[in-house]
């Protein structure tokens, strides 16, 4: 426990610049769910952490009810104005092409290049991200500042893409535990350049690997993830279903995790299990109780499929700002200004505190009938004082609790107490000889 707990000394806040650095560098690489943005994305993460491994599907694929689309690529998009000038460039900015938009090359009316335009007049400062995977389609997507300073006249319409049969990637990494009993840790390399929404849960992701492979030794093995959101979750599960049902216990969507805004919790699909108990333990402890909970009916990603009929994992987000609750959400204004390095930290630590419960948490049991004699063990003012019971009210709440038949967190949260202050009591009463381990 002492070797988990205590091993920070390599993962402290300058982790977070670290992990913004990461996200600067992956940034403007052009994502999508399939293509060469999604390679070079798991590329950059591989060497970062060499024993990723990288996986393919073939176009076409059958998995459940979905089929693998084609493969799309983007060389250059553009619009050419009446007045010669270029814009909406998707070399300046990638969410201007509206992803999976088919090749172009066409001169246009202002009315009908409209019909191909996407932008947010409640946010005219913004340009929205906008997709039509399974439709064949092609927009462009500007800032409404933009969009109404278009004339009338003649507009040249290039869109350099292609569409075709081809692979999608994922990355896999497996830690392994003394238990075959697995976590999964999923995240997603679909997007654009976003950085809250997209970067900010593979660099989280990574710094987790990190950790975990630095520990001396884990209780669970951790199955990571990474994949494009929706249909390479769905990929996933297809490929390893009998794995997943077998032994994973659940796990957690890391995705949100970036920004210097509160924190949220999505709990899973029943809101009742060990993960939503650890959830909303390390949430209460270890954010100044600054969250807000939002049940699994406002789910919006891969927890969808990993909780699905027939699936049915228990799956939990630790988010900072949720998806969909803050206003740079799928636009542009969801850049590099809006995550930090102490955002990403903050969101490093809270999954490093809910792994750690997890690694620890197992039950106890007092060791002595009716209450211990605490003061010749050390543990007990040997003077008693008004604020004795104060001094030792955690341990006192312990022995009462501690019967082997609840874990620890059970017992933390009956008593109201920090999971990690009671483990560290627990540790003395151990010493002491007054409590012994039930289970691993």
């Amino acid at each position: 426990m002492i070797d988990l707990i205590n091993n920070d000394s390599n993962f402290g806040k300058d982790t977070g610049d670290t992990m913004y650095k990461w996200a600067s560098d992956l940034f403007p690489i052009n994502r999508s769910i399939t293509g060469q943005g999604v390679r070079d994305t798991l590329n950059y993460i591989k060497a970062i952490e060499p024993s990723l491994v990288i996986k393919s599907v073939k176009s076409g694929m059958k998995v459940f009810d979905w089929q693998v689309p084609k493969e799309w690529n983007v060389r250059n998009a553009y619009i050419i104005g009446p007045d010669g000038n270029k814009f909406a460039d998707f070399k300046v900015n990638n969410l201007h092409l509206m992803g999976y938009s088919i090749p172009v090359e066409e001169t246009l009316e202002l009315e009908e290049l409209n019909k191909h335009l996407h932008s947010l007049p409640n946010q005219p400062n913004a340009i929205p991200y906008v997709t039509s995977y399974y439709k064949e389609d092609w927009g462009f997507c500007i800032t409404q500042f933009e969009r109404d300073k278009l004339e009338r006249g003649q507009y040249k319409v290039f869109i350099d893409a292609t569409l075709e049969d081809g692979i999608l990637n994922y990355g896999e990494l497996l830690i392994k535990g003394r238990s075959e009993k697995e976590l999964l840790i999923s995240t997603y390399v679909c997007h654009p350049s976003m950085a809250n929404n997209e970067l900010s849960g593979p660099v989280v992701a990574s710094m987790i690997i990190k950790w975990l492979k630095s520990l001396p030794s884990r209780r669970y093995t951790y199955r990571f993830v990474f994949v494009p959101e929706t249909i390479g979750s769905i990929v996933y599960i297809n490929e390893n279903y009998y794995q997943l049902r077998t032994n994973c216990l659940g796990g957690f969507v890391v995705t949100c995790v970036g920004d210097n805004n509160n924190y949220s919790l999505l709990e899973s699909k029943n809101g009742d299990t060990f993960l939503d108990c650890v959830g909303r333990h390390v949430m209460r402890w270890h954010t100044n109780n600054k969250y807000s909970s939002y049940s699994f009916l406002k789910r919006g990603s891969d927890e969808r499929q990993y909780s699905s009929v027939g699936v049915d994992l228990p799956m939990i987000s630790l988010m900072r700002s949720k998806y969909g609750e803050y206003v740079e959400y799928h636009t542009s204004l969801d850049n590099l200004d809006f995550i930090s390095a102490d955002g990403l930290y903050g969101a490093f630590r809270i999954h490093k505190k809910a792994i750690e419960v997890l690694e620890t948490n197992v039950k106890y049991s007092v060791t002595s009938i009716c209450e211990p004699q605490l003061g010749k063990r050390g543990l007990y003012p040997l003077q008693s004082t008004k604020d004795t019971q104060e001094k030792v009210e955690l341990m006192m709440n312990l022995i009462a609790y501690c019967d082997g038949s609840r874990d620890l967190l059970s017992v933390a949260d009956i008593i109201e107490a920090d999971y990690f202050l009671c483990l560290q009591k627990v540790n003395d009463l151990l010493d002491s000889g007054l409590m012994i381990k039930i289970d691993e």
